[in-house]
């Protein structure tokens, strides 16, 4: 099975060259690192990951510091990417077993013995390609990568994971059997969790809501995050999958969170009337 892209021409581009410009454009635009990486590094420190998922003239620059941070730390064998899930397709916790991604940059394929194991270690784990057929918010992960595996000639695989239950027993299981799976299958990974924060408020009241969530993130504590996102009403779309990636992270050993960059729709458009949230961090 061939999952083709859904919002090529749209979130990002749809020819190869105009991407590429695009991701370089990220890379070097002020809200971003400022600097296309020269290095790939081998330490490999990094187990998690946050970056948003709008489209790229929006949270692109946020977003290349999570991708900046991976080519300095190094490239895994495989990206669980945990996004949530916007279009109700699918069942609760959706992934795909076999087959490949395309985008304007390529194919990658799917890791299936990875994706067999974890949906062994974790039942609530279906195989449902529906869910991923039109959401947007793993897609705009993978051309980072491609990118990046690019310019390195490096190889990797992905296990994409598209999240409705975003409860805190839910993601807890998930982020045990990423872990148990990828020690079991002695596998290198990363885990992405694709998320915005505050949707559609003005930008004082995001920075202000968004920060104690980020606090919470700080300090790789999913239950304290999922506290402030109730309490505070934040209309975090990933709050799921940022929970799943604090507990993986946290199995195989993170001690530590950066929050590499937060800024928001109104900080590129300029209108801060109604903005959107966009944050990365690193879990290593």
């Amino acid at each position: 099975m061939i999952r083709r892209p859904a919002v090529a021409g749209t979130f990002y581009e749809g020819d190869p060259d105009s991407l590429n410009r695009r991701i370089e454009w990220c890379f070097k635009h002020q809200l971003g690192p400022g600097r296309i990486p020269d290095v790939l590094g081998n330490k490999r420190e990094i187990k998690g990951v946050i970056a948003p998922h709008a489209g790229y003239l929006y949270s692109g620059p946020i977003a290349a510091h999570s991708y900046a941070k991976i080519a300095e730390d190094g490239f895994p064998e495989t990206f669980l990417i945990l996004c949530p899930n916007h279009t109700g397709m699918g069942s609760g916790v959706s992934t795909m077993k076999e087959g490949q991604w395309i985008t304007p940059l390529g194919l990658v394929e799917i890791d299936s013995e990875f994706t067999e194991e974890i949906m062994h270690n974790a039942p609530i784990i279906d195989s449902e390609p529906s869910a991923h057929l039109q959401e947007h918010s793993c897609e705009v992960q993978i051309p980072f990568l491609q990118y990046l595996a690019d310019k390195w000639d490096e190889n990797f695989k992905i296990v994409p994971i598209c999240i409705w239950m975003q409860d805190l027993e839910t993601t807890t299981e998930i982020g045990k059997s990423i872990a148990l799976t990828s020690k079991r299958l002695k596998k290198d990974v990363i885990v992405i969790a694709s998320t915005d924060f505050t949707h559609y408020k003005p930008q004082e009241i995001a920075y202000n809501t968004d920060k104690q969530v980020l606090e919470a993130i700080s300090l790789l504590d999913e239950k304290l995050m999922m506290k402030r996102v109730n309490e505070l009403n934040v209309t975090m779309c990933g709050y799921g999958p940022v929970a799943a990636n604090l507990v993986y992270s946290k199995a195989l050993g993170a001690q530590n969170a950066e929050i590499l960059k937060y800024a928001t729709s109104g900080d590129i458009t300029g209108d801060p009337s109604a903005v959107v949230g966009y944050a990365s961090a690193v879990f290593f």
